[in-house]
């Protein structure tokens, strides 16, 4: 059984990362920069590459992601799954 990791998309929360700070006029380095201040690492490219889902997420980035763009980590996961019919 292939992993669900090995399709195309490596997240569910890339469109909802971009359509929330996007929303709240933040750029990929200044949401970089406020994880960072919580102690999670995650550089602007890789933010880049989450919102274009080729990149997992840790549960840590997740909560980290969901704490800096003040929405409850269900809003970052209110996408269909890819792998559900």
């Amino acid at each position: 059984m292939a992993r669900i990791v090995d399709g195309a998309r490596m997240n569910l929360i890339g469109d909802k990362v971009r359509q929330y700070r996007q929303e709240r006029n933040m750029s990929q380095q200044a949401l970089s920069n406020k994880l960072e201040l919580l102690g999670v690492y995650v550089c602007r490219g890789s933010i880049s590459r989450i919102e274009e889902h080729l990149r997992t997420v840790t549960d840590v980035e997740l909560c980290a992601i969901a704490t800096v763009l003040k929405v409850d980590i269900t809003a970052l996961l209110e996408s269909p799954l890819p792998f559900a019919d």
